[in-house]
C-alpha cells in the first residue's frame, strides 16, 4: 500500500480508492479477449447468465467489452473498465468527460443485474434516462439483461413494466415521484416499483450533494394559495435605501423604520403588533420575492408560469417551486394566475430516497472536491480514474478586473482573438441574464453566437454537439450535467462516448491546430466543482484545448461572500488586476460559500433524520396493513362487537377490505397531519429558542419526538372510530362513504426548492430585531 494511502486512512480523510486490483482484473479481461472473441453471439449470451452463479468480475469485463464492440461499434478502453469494476465495488468513479461514462455505468448495471440485483440508473433528466437506455439496449439484450425507462409522460403501465426490467433508466425525480405514490396505494396491485437493491447514480456529486436536501413532494388538491396583491402592489412602490435595505450579501432585505411607516400608512394597522404577524409576515415575502429575486437570473417567465432555474445546471427545473409562500409572492409580483397548491401527503428528500438503496454508486466528472460529504452522509469513496489519453489542455490563471464592466470589455476582446484563427470559443455564464447582456456585446462587436440558457435548453444537444465546429462561438449557462461531448470540428451525428479517432478529419484538425476549444468563465462558481466541470468540456480525450476565468471583484460570489475583504491593490489602463493578494479574495469567497452550502447540507439533514425514522415506522405499518390482515386484526381486537355485527351482514372478505381502506386511510390523514406540523412546529421554534437562547435542534426533537410517538395511538382511535361508524347490507355490501374515508380529489407531484433566505419566521424575527434596534 503506497504511503499517501496510509497516512489517509490512518488521519480518516477522504481520498481516491486504489485502483491496482481493478488494474488486474481488467488485465486479466484483456488474456481472454481473443477466446471471447470467438463465441458466437448465443455463447456470449449464454456465457454472461453463468456470471449469475459465478462472480467472476473478469469475464464480466471480458464479455462486456466484446458485447460492446458488436452492439455499439465501441470498444471500451481500459480506464472504462475500470470505472466498471469501481461502480461494481460500490464506489464513485470520477471519470473526465469524454472518458465514456455511460458505457461504464452500463456496463456495471449489466454486471450487477447479472448477479440478480435489480438495478435503477439514476439520471438527471427523461432525455438523458431515454437516450440511454435506448442507446445501451442492444449491449444488455446481448447479455441477457433487460431493459426499461422512466420519464414524466409514462404511463401507470409503462412505470411498472420498466420497474421490472432487471435494469431501469430514470430521472431522480421520477423515482422519487413514483415511491411517494405507492407510499398511499390502496391495493397492493398498484404499486409500481419493487423493493429497492443498487441504484447508480449519474451526475453523482449533483445529485448527492447539490440536490441532496431537495424535497419531492406529493399533494392532494386544497385551495389555491395566492398571495394578496395588494403587497405586491405596496413593495413595488418602495425605494431602496429609503425604505429598505438589503445585508451585504444581497440574502435578506428588512423594512427601514420609514418603510413600516409607509406600510402602516397604507395598510392602516400597526405592523408590528402580535396580532398583525401574518400581515407582517406576507409583507416580507413580498419583499423578498421583489427585490431579492430576479426574473432571468433565479426564475424566468414561461408560458404564464413562474420557471425555477437550477443553479447547479442552468437551465430549467422542472417541477420546482419555492416553499413558504414564496412561489405565491413571485407569481403576484409577476401579475400571474397563482399556480395551484394543496395539502402535502407526503415527501422525501433525494438524500433520504437514495440511502433505501443497500447499494449505491456513481459516476461523475468531480467527485474528490466533495469526497468528505460523499463519505459523511453516504459512506461513499472515490475512485479516481486517469483518462485514457492524458490531458494536454492549457489551464490558464484567472483574469482579474476591478469592474463587471472592464471585465465584460476583456471577455469579448479574448473572444474575438480567438475566433479571428477559427478557434471554437465555449463561454460559461452565471446565469440568462449575464448569457444575454454578453450576447448582446458579442452582436455589437459583429461576432455570430448562439445562446443556450434556460430559455431554449430543448434545444441544447443539437448546440453543444456543434460547439467545437470551426470558428463558433456559444454563450452557455451553467454546463453541469449537459450529457453531450463537444468535439473538435463538430459532430452531431456521432453518438456520444465515441473516441476522436472516429470522427477525425479535415474539421477536427483545422480545429485541433488552432489550438482546439477555449472555454472561458465569465466568473467564478459559488462550488469549485463546477468551474471544473466547465473546463472539463474542454481538452476531451486528449484534444488540445484551453480555459480560462475571467474574475472581478464586483462579482456576486465576492460581494455576497467576502463582503468584508477589500483589496487596494491598483488597476492597469484595461482594469486588470495582477495583485495577488486580491486574487485571495476571490477564492476565499469561493471556500466560504462552499462552507455555508455544506452546512446548510449538514443542518437540514439534522431535522430530516429525525422525521425520516418516524417515517419508517408508519411505513413499516402501513405495509403491514397493504399486504396482509393487520388492519383486520387490530379492528377485531378493538372493536369486536362491531366488528362480529358487520361480519354476519357482509361477509369476513367485504369487512376485512372495508378495515384495510380505513386504517390505510387513517395513517395517511395522520402522517400527512404531522409533516405539517413538524413544518409548523420547525418554523416557529427558531422564535421560541431563539430569544431564550437555545439550540433550536434540541427544541424541535423535544417536541417531535413525543408527537411521533403519539402518532400511531391517533390512528388506533381514528380507525375505531371509523370502523364503528360503517353501514352495512347484505345487498350493498359495506358503505365505506359513512366512515369520512374521502381521498383529495386529485395530487400531483413537484419538488421544493431550497428557501435562499431561510423560514418565515427567521426573516420576521430578523425584520423585527433591526426595526427595534434602528427605533432605539
Amino acid at each position: 500500500m503506497a504511503l499517501r494511502e496510509r497516512l489517509r486512512r490512518l488521519v480518516q480523510k477522504p481520498g481516491s480508492v486504489d485502483l491496482a486490483p481493478f488494474r488486474a482484473l481488467v488485465d486479466e479481461a484483456g488474456e481472454r479477449e481473443q477466446r471471447v472473441r470467438e463465441l458466437s453471439d448465443e455463447e456470449l449470451t449464454a456465457a454472461a447468465s453463468v456470471l449469475r452463479e459465478e462472480e467472476d468480475l473478469a469475464e464480466l469485463c471480458a464479455l462486456g467489452r466484446e458485447a460492446a464492440r458488436r452492439t455499439l461499434g465501441e470498444r471500451p478502453f481500459d480506464v472504462q473498465l475500470v470505472g466498471t469494476l469501481a461502480l461494481l465495488s460500490g464506489h464513485v468513479a470520477e471519470m473526465a468527460t469524454g472518458e465514456g461514462k455511460t458505457l461504464s455505468g452500463a456496463l456495471a448495471a449489466a454486471g450487477y443485474a447479472l448477479r440478480g440485483r435489480r438495478v435503477h440508473v439514476m439520471s438527471v433528466n427523461d432525455y438523458l434516462a431515454r437516450r440511454d437506455a435506448e442507446w445501451m439496449g442492444p449491449l444488455y439484450a446481448l447479455l441477457g439483461v433487460t431493459v426499461g425507462w422512466v420519464g414524466q409522460s409514462s404511463t401507470p403501465d409503462e412505470r411498472r413494466a420498466a420497474y421490472q426490467a432487471d435494469v431501469t433508466y430514470a430521472p431522480v425525480s421520477e423515482i422519487g415521484f413514483d415511491l411517494l405514490r405507492d407510499r398511499l396505494a390502496t391495493d397492493s396491485g398498484d404499486v409500481v416499483q419493487p423493493e429497492p437493491s443498487v441504484a447508480l447514480i449519474d451526475e453523482a456529486d449533483s445529485v448527492l450533494v447539490d440536490e441532496a436536501m431537495v424535497p419531492l413532494v406529493l399533494a392532494g388538491a386544497a385551495d389555491l394559495d395566492a398571495a394578496d396583491p395588494r403587497y405586491a402592489d405596496l413593495v413595488r412602490r418602495l425605494r431602496p435605501g429609503l425604505h429598505y435595505s438589503t445585508d451585504d450579501e444581497a440574502r435578506n432585505v428588512q423594512l427601514t423604520p420609514a418603510g413600516a411607516n409607509e406600510v402602516e400608512r397604507v395598510l392602516g394597522l400597526e405592523l408590528y403588533a402580535s396580532e398583525h404577524l401574518d400581515t407582517l409576515t406576507a409583507v416580507n415575502v413580498a419583499l423578498h420575492a421583489q427585490v431579492l429575486l430576479h426574473r432571468d437570473v433565479d426564475y424566468l417567465v414561461r408560458d404564464g408560469e413562474v420557471k425555477l432555474i437550477s443553479e447547479s445546471r442552468g437551465r430549467v427545473a422542472l417541477l420546482q417551486r419555492w416553499p413558504d409562500g414564496l412561489q405565491a409572492a413571485v407569481e403576484a409580483k409577476e401579475e400571474l394566475e397563482a399556480s395551484p397548491s394543496g395539502e402535502i401527503l407526503d415527501s422525501i428528500t433525494v438524500q433520504e430516497l437514495v440511502g433505501r438503496y443497500p447499494v449505491r454508486c456513481g459516476m461523475t466528472g468531480t467527485a474528490m472536491a466533495v469526497a468528505a460529504q460523499l463519505t459523511e452522509f453516504y459512506a461513499l469513496q472515490i475512485a479516481v480514474v486517469p483518462p485514457n489519453r492524458a490531458c494536454v489542455r492549457d489551464d490558464e490563471p484567472d483574469r482579474l478586473y476591478a469592474t463587471t464592466a472592464d471585465k465584460e470589455v476583456a471577455i469579448v476582446e479574448e473572444i474575438a482573438a480567438a475566433h479571428a484563427t477559427g478557434r471554437p470559443v465555449l463561454v460559461g455564464t452565471g446565469d440568462v441574464a449575464e448569457s444575454e447582456r454578453l450576447a448582446r456585446r458579442l452582436t455589437r462587436a459583429g461576432l455570430d453566437r448562439v445562446v443556450l440558457n434556460a430559455k431554449n435548453d430543448a434545444e441544447e444537444a443539437a448546440i453543444i454537439a456543434e460547439a467545437g465546429a470551426h470558428g463558433a462561438i456559444t454563450v452557455s449557462t451553467q454546463m453541469a450535467g449537459r450529457g453531450t461531448d463537444i468535439r473538435l470540428g463538430g459532430s452531431p451525428s456521432t453518438p456520444p462516448g465515441t473516441a476522436p479517432a472516429d470522427v477525425e478529419g479535415s474539421d477536427h484538425d483545422r480545429v485541433a491546430e488552432a489550438g482546439g476549444l477555449l472555454v472561458i468563465g465569465t466568473g467564478r462558481y459559488h462550488s469549485s466543482r463546477l468551474d471544473d466541470q466547465l473546463r472539463g468540456r474542454a481538452g476531451r480525450q486528449g484534444d488540445p484545448g484551453g480555459s480560462v476565468f475571467f474574475t472581478s471583484l464586483q462579482d456576486d460570489l465576492v460581494t455576497r461572500f467576502a463582503p468584508d475583504e477589500k483589496s487596494k491593490a491598483s488597476a492597469d489602463d484595461d482594469g486588470l488586476i495582477t495583485d495577488k493578494g486580491a486574487h485571495w479574495i476571490v477564492g476565499h469567497a469561493q471556500r466560504v460559500a462552499e462552507g455555508v452550502d455544506l452546512e446548510l447540507h449538514r443542518n437540514t439533514w439534522r431535522y430530516n433524520h429525525l422525521i425520516g425514522l418516524q417515517r419508517r415506522e408508519v411505513l413499516a405499518e402501513r405495509d403491514a396493513v397493504l399486504t396482509g390482515d393487520a388492519a383486520d386484526r387490530a379492528l377485531a381486537e378493538d372493536a369486536p362487537d362491531r366488528h362480529a355485527e358487520l361480519t354476519k351482514i357482509a361477509g369476513a372478505d367485504a369487512v376485512a377490505a372495508a378495515a384495510r381502506q380505513i386504517v390505510l386511510y387513517q395513517l395517511d390523514r395522520c402522517w400527512s397531519e404531522h409533516l405539517a406540523y413538524l413544518a409548523d412546529l420547525r418554523e416557529g421554534i427558531h422564535l421560541r429558542s431563539l430569544g431564550r437562547g437555545l439550540d433550536p435542534l434540541i427544541e424541535f426533537n423535544r417536541e417531535a419526538v413525543p408527537a411521533g410517538k403519539r402518532l400511531l395511538g391517533d390512528v388506533r382511535k381514528r380507525s375505531i372510530a371509523a370502523f364503528e361508524a360503517l353501514t352495512a347490507s347484505e345487498e350493498g355490501g359495506i358503505d365505506l362513504d359513512a366512515a369520512g374515508l374521502q381521498r383529495p380529489s386529485a395530487t400531483w407531484t413537484y419538488l421544493v426548492h431550497d428557501n435562499p433566505f431561510g423560514s418565515l419566521d427567521e426573516r420576521a424575527l430578523r425584520g423585527m430585531i433591526n426595526m427595534f434596534k434602528r427605533r432605539r
